[in-house]
């Protein structure tokens, strides 16, 4: 059964007997945004039509500001994009961005543990959300590990939503970030890298 088998977030709560709740998770903090970034973010936005694909969302909004971000992790951690992930038969297929603990042996070796899956919907965010907790949960599975948490994030490029996974508990962010309001954001994906490096702190 492939991750995008899963068409809602309660098929994945009850498939795996995980309990689902709400809070403000997210601290943000104030950050400096590269000038050069902004513009050419700008520019994507005013001149390209992109809410009709959700490859021109991927490429245009999404993963350059993932990868703006991971700009100043990237000694810790390597940014796949589109990597097949396979736990069991139930738990397969390829989300659109994995954040993974960078290897020693290089950046072409897909080292566990992994951290954040990424699902971007352009506006069917029931199904992202299947999506996105269906690999968060493959993540906990292949890393072996229930305690560590497991990031997630859906997004159709204006509006971005955040979740965590620890043990059987997934926890929602209740506050919705968008693509306007461009430091919040920011200061929100910087957070879950962030607590992505604390959690590698923690296993060493």
């Amino acid at each position: 059964m492939s991750f995008d088998s899963y068409k809602t977030i309660g098929e994945v709560l009850q498939e795996f007997t995980i309990t689902a709740t709400e809070a403000n998770y997210i601290l943000e903090t104030d950050t400096v945004i590269r000038e050069a970034f902004k513009e050419d973010l700008e520019f994507c936005l005013r001149e390209f039509t992109v809410e009709e694909s959700e490859y021109a969302i991927c490429e245009t909004i999404i993963f350059p500001l993932l990868k703006e971000v991971y700009r100043q992790y990237r000694d810790k951690f390597t940014l796949w994009s589109h990597k097949p992930i396979t736990y069991d038969q139930q738990l397969t297929g390829i989300p659109d961005y994995i954040l993974a603990k960078r290897s020693p042996l290089g950046k072409q070796i897909f080292e566990k543990p992994y951290f954040v899956a990424v699902e971007a919907k352009k506006d069917d965010f029931i199904k992202g959300w299947g999506q996105c907790l269906a690999e968060m949960v493959a993540i906990q599975k292949l890393n072996d590990q229930s305690e560590q948490t497991i990031f997630g994030i859906v997004s159709n490029g204006q509006l971005w939503q955040f979740g965590k996974l620890k043990g059987n508990l997934y926890t929602k962010e209740i506050n919705n970030y968008t693509i306007s309001d461009l430091e919040r954001l920011y200061s929100a994906i910087n957070y879950v890298f962030s607590q992505c490096e604390l959690e590698i702190e923690t296993q060493q």
